[in-house]
């Protein structure tokens, strides 16, 4: 029941309203490899960093059941750096720093070992290089997840229509949604975007939850209100984990079971937030885990009588 994840391994510089970070570990495939690892292991990452990554990180990564052959290191390069400042929404973000470093010429390389991994998560990336792991696996995977974001839209759009056509689920946001397919409604929106290939499309709407949509089935979880929120970054990613952690745990890739998955992607990004960075992610405990799925379904379920 082999993982493969693949996405950026990174450093980020944050401001808050709440606070700000120096330099600190960050990127998709990170948050991802992180959350996915408290479900299934293991976890066959696909990356690229630079000499400058700390080896401790990467020891931490590969103690949790993270297999690092996929990792390229470019002892002479810089990793990938990303800045950002949240307005009070935290909702909304300014890029103040984008350095792609080791990713200005990053050719993926699926190893051998990796060739039996089921289920795949690609994280937010460059579509042509997300698509260039899936060519070259050797079979088919049961499930390939893979999340985008609106940048690669608008200046990659050829490799991102391509893409899509061997996507099983596709995650964005609901702005990403609407501009992808150009539909203001969610439900005309998810129409237009299974229409180009995915079978499931997950919406994520922050603060608002997250949606679910399957040929004509639609599944709506809440996110959990969070008396303190310090960091929005890596949210996604860890939601996105999170979900396909459960789901190749599960090896069930029914609406129904991808309900489940939704929930639980919820739980874990409602601990991403809490901390900067990575650090909440490194805290939890499974009991930790449980109580938090707890609350989400106490915080849906209710009973009521129909007149």
């Amino acid at each position: 029941m082999s993982l493969l994840v693949v996405g950026t391994m990174a450093f980020d510089a944050i401001e808050t309203p709440f606070g700000k970070s120096d330099r600190i570990i960050g990127g998709a495939a990170t948050y991802i490899a992180l959350s996915a690892a408290n479900f299934v292991t293991p976890i066959k990452q696909i990356s690229v960093v630079g000499g400058d990554f700390p080896q401790e990180e990467l020891d931490h990564l590969a103690s949790i059941g993270v297999d690092l052959e996929g990792v390229q290191i470019k002892k002479d390069e810089k990793s990938f750096f990303w800045s950002g400042r949240y307005h009070m929404d935290m909702n909304e973000r300014d890029t103040l720093d984008t350095q792609l470093n080791v990713l200005a010429n990053f050719t993926p390389v699926v190893p051998d070992s990796y060739q039996d991994c089921e289920f795949v998560m690609l994280g937010n990336g460059v579509p042509a290089v997300q698509h260039s792991v899936l060519k070259q696996m050797k079979n088919k995977p049961k499930l390939v997840i893979m999340d985008t974001m609106n940048f690669w839209m608008e200046t990659a759009m050829d490799d991102l229509e391509l893409l899509l056509k061997d996507v099983d689920v596709l995650m964005v946001n609901d702005s990403e949604a609407r501009q992808l397919s150009a539909q203001y409604s969610l439900v005309k929106a998810a129409k237009e975007i299974l229409a180009m290939g995915p079978k499931y499309l997950v919406v994520k709407k922050g603060e608002h939850g997250a949606l679910l949509f399957h040929e004509d089935q639609v599944f709506f979880a809440p996110a959990l209100p969070l008396e303190e929120v310090f960091d929005p970054t890596g949210a996604g990613d860890t939601f996105a984990g999170g979900f396909v952690g459960h789901i190749a745990r599960t090896k069930d890739i029914s609406f129904e079971n991808m309900k489940t998955a939704i929930i639980i992607g919820s739980a874990m990004a409602s601990f991403c937030v809490e901390k900067f960075g990575t650090t909440r992610m490194r805290e939890i405990s499974k009991e930790d885990i449980n109580a938090r799925i707890k609350q989400f379904v106490d915080l849906v379920n209710f009973d009521i009588n129909i007149i």
